[in-house]
Formats: structure tokens, sequence, C-alpha cells
């Protein structure tokens, strides 16, 4: 049966289309030849192509006449098939590659001659040469001997990055070597550096940190040192803060200097029984043993001296002796206010260590005991250690003959500050019917986490006053962050409760903000209650 004219005109156009686009897609394949030397597929596809389009034009269900042509159809569509897999293949083969995978770290190898156009940013593309062997044209052998590792650079970057680096290459006596070598540097450290110069990024961790701080003092890096100065002020506590105070010292950095001073003063006893104490320097030593600020017993820092002695007579590799430890101390053994201690800590500790001569016991002993007292080469007066501080919250007291009772429930508040504080301890209300003891846990958390608590006893005197309740250690505390503050008293008499409590209550420097609890199950909350005082050091 013959096809509908209309059908037959349509294919018929389908034909010339084909014809007058075929020299454009010679053209193309001829280019093709060219480069890759290959037969083009299109020389495959015309033919099948024309065979395709005579079959559709006069199908074999068209005309009975060319019935037998079942077969050459059959074939043409399957010639057809590879004919668009083909095709495929080299439209495939056409598109550009993937963009190259290039490693920061020791990359020598591009997959692609145009990676640049796959990194449209300057910062990227910088940031692809970090340690990158591709155009270097300097080398640093960082780190000692037997401990160094070379690195790539970039003459250019380092030089916009650091006044050093542009002396050490442009200036007037500029370097021509190809390899520098850089022996008091960290490799890791060196290496952080370059990041930061090539990228901006600034990649700190604790072990480096310090590392990382003398590099970027070194070669005046003053944005990646600042970061380093942040990193360690949020990690600084009491057994690194000696540490950072020595290094501090030695960077010139005030800021940092004066935190490690407000945990040292505040948490003396943890710094001083830290083992960063026995790693800092002589000067460092002498500089905190005449801190007139140390918040703890004199007892204390004198062993935490003696535990310093005997690490520097390791480090010197000499035998660890009285006498050894006398030496290595040095002038620092005179600044430790011994004559301050109770008699009873000096006839059970420094009488009894064997570094003082006979005759300075004889004396101390003698100052101690005697009217006329003998001349000592220590230090005579107490230190003034710190105030401690309060924030009261409530404005008035009450009692009532039904409250306050306590059976062991617990009274809860919490409070949030404004700047970084120590937290020492609460002011408690006692009985409002005469003198009474009252057991009492204290504790303070963060997040459901325990910092610190302690179980002791207080006794009343039954006026409205506060009684103070103390914490083993003062506990840093972080500015805009609630802290959960409890107390759990036992006891048979009913107490004074606080009133017209106040929800957010300016102490000296440091703004306190107060909320009810939902572990206060005896009736505390921020109006009234128990727990009136934070005592606190700042």
């Amino acid at each position: 049966m013959p096809l509908p004219h209309g059908c037959l005109n349509g294919r018929i156009m389908k034909c010339l289309t084909f014809f007058l686009l075929l020299p454009e897609t010679l053209k193309k394949s001829k280019k093709s030849v060219r480069s890759n030397g290959k037969v083009p597929a299109c020389y495959e596809v015309v033919p099948l192509s024309l065979k395709k389009m005579a079959a559709e034009l006069y199908p074999a269900s068209a005309n009975t006449n060319i019935a037998n042509s079942n077969n050459a159809a059959a074939a043409t569509v399957t010639a057809a098939a590879n004919s668009k897999k083909n095709a495929l293949q080299l439209q495939q083969s056409a598109q550009p590659p993937p963009p190259p995978q290039l490693q920061n770290l020791n990359n020598n190898n591009l997959e692609s001659s145009n990676w640049q156009s796959f990194h449209p940013t300057l910062r990227e593309r910088n940031a692809l040469m970090f340690n990158n062997e591709l155009m270097a044209d300097v080398h640093f052998i960082v780190g000692p001997l037997g401990a160094s590792k070379k690195v790539p650079a970039h003459k250019y970057v380092l030089a916009v990055g650091s006044s050093v680096f542009y002396a050490m290459f442009y200036g007037d006596l500029a370097e021509v070597r190809s390899e520098i070598h850089i022996p008091d540097v960290e490799p890791a450290a060196f290496l952080i550096l370059l990041k930061y110069m090539y990228s901006d990024e600034i990649d700190l961790e604790a072990d480096t940190v310090l590392a990382t701080l003398y590099a970027a003092k070194k070669y005046i890096v003053p944005a990646l040192a600042k970061a380093c100065v942040n990193f360690l002020e949020t990690s600084l506590e009491a057994k690194n803060a000696c540490v950072l105070l020595s290094q501090s010292r030695l960077f010139e950095e005030p800021e940092l200097t004066q935190r490690c001073w407000e945990v040292i003063d505040a948490q003396a006893e943890m710094a001083l029984k830290s083992e960063g104490f026995c790693e800092i320097d002589q000067q460092t030593l002498e500089i905190i043993v005449t801190r007139e600020a140390l918040n703890t017993k004199e007892v204390v820092v004198f062993e935490a001296v003696l535990n310093w002695a005997e690490a520097e007579c390791k480090r010197q590799g000499l035998p660890i002796t009285p006498r050894n430890k006398r030496n290595v101390l040095g002038k620092a053994l005179y600044l430790v206010r011994i004559p301050t201690m109770t008699l009873e800590e000096f006839a059970n500790g420094a009488a009894q260590s064997d570094i003082l001569t006979l005759e300075e016991t004889h004396n101390i002993f003698l100052w101690y005991t005697a009217a006329n007292k003998p001349k000592l080469e220590f230090p005579l007066t107490k230190r003034k250690g710190l105030v401690p501080q309060r924030c009261h919250r409530f404005q008035s007291s009450a009692y009532r003959s039904n409250q306050w009772r306590y059976r062991g429930r617990c009274d809860s508040i919490q409070f949030a500050v404004d700047k970084r504080i120590f937290i020492a301890g609460l002011g408690l209300y006692g009985s409002s019917c005469g003198k009474a003891e009252y057991s009492v846990k204290i504790e303070l958390k963060r997040l459901g986490v325990v910092l610190a608590q302690n179980l002791t006893k207080f006794t009343s005197d039954g006026s409205s006053n506060t009684f103070s309740v103390w914490f083993e250690h003062p506990v840093q505390v972080e500015q805009d962050t609630f802290y959960n503050v409890s107390a759990i008293l036992d006891g048979n008499e009913l107490s004074y409760f606080g009133q017209e409590g106040m929800t957010e209550v300016q102490c000296g420097k440091v703004t306190f903000q107060f909320q009810c609890s939902s572990d206060s199950t005896n009736g505390t909350g921020v109006q009234g209650g128990q727990i009136p005082e934070l005592i606190f050091y700042a």
C-alpha cells in the first residue's frame, strides 16, 4: 500500500536537509582525520543514513514488490544504532577533561596543562602553589639537622606577605642561594605559616601553636600571630598557664601575659602544682615566686620551687641532691616567704627538706618563738593574694515559721557573666532560730557537666548574714555562657531566705544575669530563695 502523499513529502524534505548539511559534516571529518589519523565515523554514517532514509521512504510494508528488502532494513537499523554509538563516542571525546585533582602537599604532577582555567580566583590558584614544586624558585631546609624537611616556595608570594621575606629576596642584601636553611623553626609550623601566606587559611593545633607563633613573629606576619594568641587565650587553663606566661614574655605579647596572670593568681595552687610549672625558665620562676597576688599558701609555693629545682637538675644532668637543688635555684630560694608559713607547716615541711642550712633552720625557728627575733634573708610579709568579690542577688531577706526548710532537696540558680571570672564559692543563708550547723553539698555545672563540687559543713549564728562555703579550687567561668550552681543543705532548723531578687546585677566591672534552674526542687528561683551570693575573683 503506498504512503500518503503528505508523509512522503515530509521524508523527501529530510533527505534534502541531510544533503544540504553534508559538506559541512565532511569538512569537520577531514579535520578529525588530520588530528588523530583515524577514519572518521561520518564516512560510515553517510551511507548508513542514506539507507535508513530510503527504508523510511519505502518501508517493506508499503510495497509488496520490495518485500525481500526486510532483511536489508533490519541490517540498516543495526547499522544506524552503531552509527549513533560512534557519534556519541565522538561527542564525549570532544568534551573538555575534568579539572585536575591537585594536592596541596608536595604536589609535583599536574594532570592538565590548562589547570588555571579550572580555578577562577587568584586565591584558589595561589593555594594550589602552596608546597608545590611547580614554578618554585626557592627551597627551604626547615628544622634542626636530622629532622629537617625540604619545602618548595615562590619568592614573589612570600615577599608580598612578609617584609622579612621581601628583604631576603629583593632587598639590598638579597639571598642568591636556591636553598635556605632555617634550623630554628619547626617544619609543621613553617608549613602553617606558608599556607596562610598562600591562601589566608589558618590551621592551628595545640601541639604546634607556640612554634607557629614563633614563626609568625620571626617573619613579621601579625595576623597569624594574633590568631595564635587568640587560640592560646581560649585554651588557657591552670595546667598550662605558667608555660604560656614564659612564652608570652618571650614573644612580648602583653595581652596574653595578663591573661596568664589572671589564671595563675586565681588558681595558684593548681598552676604551681602542674607539670608545666617545672618547665619554665629561671627568670619566669623568679617572677612568679615574687608575685604578690598569688592566691595560695606559702607552703605550696615552697613545694613548687623544690619540684622545679629537681626538674632543672635533670635538665642539667646533675644528681638530685639538696646541694644541687639549692645551687640551681640560686636567689629564687630566698624569694619564698618561708616565715609566713605557720610553725607547723614549717616544721613538717621546709625544716625537713634539707635544702636549708642548719643556721637558716635554727634562725627561722627562733623567729617563730623568740621575743628577740634574728634577722632573716627571707621575705617576712604575707602575700596579699586576691580579695574575693561577692555578687548579692537579693534586695532583702526574711524568715517565716514554716520556711525555709531543708530535707536534702536542691536549691539551684542559673547565671551568666559578661567577662571571664573565677567562681570561688557561695554565700548561703543560715538558721533563723539561733545557732545551727548545716551539712551542705555545693556544685557548679555547665551544660550538665560537673565542673566543681564540695561537701562540707558550716555553722550559722542565727543572723540574716550570709555564710561562705568554698569550692576546693576556684573555677574559671567563661563569658556569655549560662552555668548552674546548686546547694543541697541538710539541717533541722528553718533558715532565712532571700526575696526581691534581681535578674541582672552589676558587681564592679562584671555584670551577672540570673534565670531559674530546672534543677531547683526546694523553691529557689530568681525572685527568692537560697544562694543569695556568688563569691568570685575577677
